[in-house]
């Protein structure tokens, strides 16, 4: 029998199959690029995006941050995480928009250093665990000036991108917090919010673990009180598996101020593209060319606007809104010709040197600390700074920190740990490229320095370049490159300045110490030689003694 063959597709018959999809439906098909390509991953991204939230929510509202995490294994490879803060709360209208809609946010519109940026994150893991359990996401709100929260149950309708609301309710509740001292009563806060996601993921601690986010958060945010619990099923011989109840893990605050208050910032004209220009001359609310590039950029004064409109030919006075397409190719032209001043830096807010070393000092038990923060520098118009810190221990004293191993390398961006892809980052690159033995550290070629230390890599900037959605890596920007290397040359003399100085120590100490094992033999032959007496001897050891004793201090 003969084959059948379909019939050929034609432009109407492809057109019916054509329609839009959203982008809840995108990244739902795509989840791998938000970090839910495994159940291991899935949870530490889940943990990672609800901390994050909550550490710029209490900032922005000037609130120190107190905020508890807790995973509770509700099957096998299945736990439910909640993630409960101390911050202002969220109004009910928002609730299910912020869980619930992806691309939504305050974050994205604004030039200003945050943590988030993209207004994916929490909608994205609410997504998975919709997606691996079905279940939806129970957000618990309360605002200060409300006598109740809200209760609401949310799922994401992906077809639309927009939340499904399956239960709303006012609730007697507010946040709590273990006690600092153990017997007391739980301490709890008159605002706050908690999200619970149940999903389908793997608790195992380690280096890539919410444990070492977690740990690492604590340091890159010395403000922050921090506490985790974690219960798991335990399966005994015979019997079915129970609920081991984790016992609390607190990360006490190393400092009791906030952050610096950062500001919004507009676009610099050098980082905005042709495409860019022409959409914000086309919304632009002023009346006047001149008018647009002075409100609507940073560092665009009136003589300035006045350079540009005449290096571009246009008329200053001309309606932005109708500048025709090879005028702003022009106007675009001169910006870039026309010089001027970097972008404002209060959009930025560094930890600081302090506050590095107080984080670093808290976690990591060490006998020399550094840390530098960097001045700002610019990217393709962004304002960024980097920061660097390192701990360094005498080997075998810290378990953490291996003699013999690469050191230990912890990557921030404001004020964020990232856990993976440490591969591809520029900070991993920027490491691996400075000549570390030239500091007093081992260096296999290409590769990380080794020896009992840990660093800390932090980038600052009102845009963050993420190598994906996932935000687990930095890209190779030259001009990040260049300010993580300074940033670490910069410590490591520091450091170099220790170790030799330890180095002649460690010498001079096995010097005394073959000394003062020859000074009673010393003291016997004179003794022998100069017919001294027992008295006189044990004078003449002391006297040997105190004399090795100022050559060691004068050295």
């Amino acid at each position: 029998m003969a084959k059948k063959t379909s019939a050929a597709e034609t432009a109407e018959s492809m057109a019916k199959r054509q329609r839009e999809i959203s982008v809840s439906e995108f990244f739902l098909k795509n989840r791998h690029l938000l970090g839910f390509d495994s159940s291991r991953k899935a949870i530490m991204t889940a943990v990672k995006e609800a901390v994050d939230n909550s550490l710029d929510a209490c900032e922005e509202a000037g609130i120190l941050p107190e905020i508890a995490v807790e995973l509770k294994q509700t099957a096998e490879n299945r736990f439910l995480v909640t993630v409960q803060d101390n911050g202002p709360g969220i109004v009910r209208a928002q609730i299910p928009k912020v869980f619930a809609k992806l691309l939504y946010g305050s974050k994205f519109h604004r030039l200003r250093m945050s943590r988030g940026q993209q207004g994916i994150g929490i909608s994205a893991a609410g997504m998975y665990g919709q997606l691996t359990t079905g279940t939806a996401t129970v957000i618990l709100s309360k605002t200060k000036n409300s006598p109740k929260a809200h209760r609401i149950a949310v799922q994401i309708d992906t077809r639309a991108n927009k939340p499904a609301v399956l239960s709303d309710e006012e609730a007697d509740w507010r946040p709590e917090f273990p006690p600092e001292t153990e017997g007391q009563d739980p301490a709890t806060n008159a605002h706050g919010t908690q999200v619970a996601i149940e999903m389908t993921a793997q608790y195992v601690r380690g280096r890539l673990s919410v444990d070492e986010y977690l740990k690492q958060c604590a340091v890159a945010n010395p403000h922050l009180r921090l506490h985790f619990k974690a219960s798991l099923l335990k399966k005994e011989k015979g019997a079915e598996a129970a609920l081991e109840e984790g016992a609390w893990l607190t990360y006490a605050r190393a400092v009791k101020t906030l952050p610096p208050p950062v500001e919004a910032i507009q676009p610099h004209p050098h980082g905005v593209e042709l495409g860019v220009l022409m959409q914000m001359l086309k919304d632009s609310t002023a009346r006047t060319l001149k008018s647009a590039l002075e409100a609507d950029f940073s560092r665009v004064s009136s003589r300035v606007a006045l350079e540009i409109c005449d290096k571009a030919g246009l008329n200053p006075k001309a309606n932005p809104t109708r500048v025709a397409h090879q005028e702003i190719e022009a106007l675009y032209k001169a910006i870039q010709e026309t010089k001027l001043m970097r972008p404002p830096t209060d959009c930025l807010a560094p930890i600081g040197e302090e506050q590095i070393l107080a984080g670093l000092k808290k976690e990591f038990p060490a006998d020399f600390y550094a840390a530098v923060t960097r001045a700002p520098e610019v990217y393709r118009g962004n304002p960024f700074l980097v920061e660097v810190g390192v701990a360094y221990a005498k080997p075998g004293e810290n378990a953490e920190l291996g003699a013999d191993e690469p050191v230990r390398l912890m990557r921030c961006a404001n004020r964020a740990p990232l856990l993976y892809m440490g591969g591809a980052c520029a900070m991993t690159e920027a490491m691996e490229g400075v000549n570390w033995k030239a500091y007093g550290l081992q260096q296999p070629k290409g590769g990380l320095p080794v020896g009992p230390a840990v660093f800390f890599v932090h980038i600052a900037s009102v845009w963050v370049p993420f190598t994906s959605e996932s935000k687990e890596a930095i890209a190779h920007y030259p001009e990040i490159l260049k300010e993580l290397t300074f940033a670490m040359q910069e410590v490591g003399r520091q450091l170099s300045v220790y170790l030799s100085r330890r180095k002649r120590q460690a010498e001079a100490d096995r010097k005394r110490s073959y000394i003062e094992k020859y000074i009673p033999h010393l003291a016997l032959g004179l003794k022998d030689i100069l017919a001294l007496s027992d008295k006189q001897k044990a004078k003449v050891e002391d006297d040997l003694t105190k004399m090795l004793e100022r050559t060691h201090l004068d050295a």
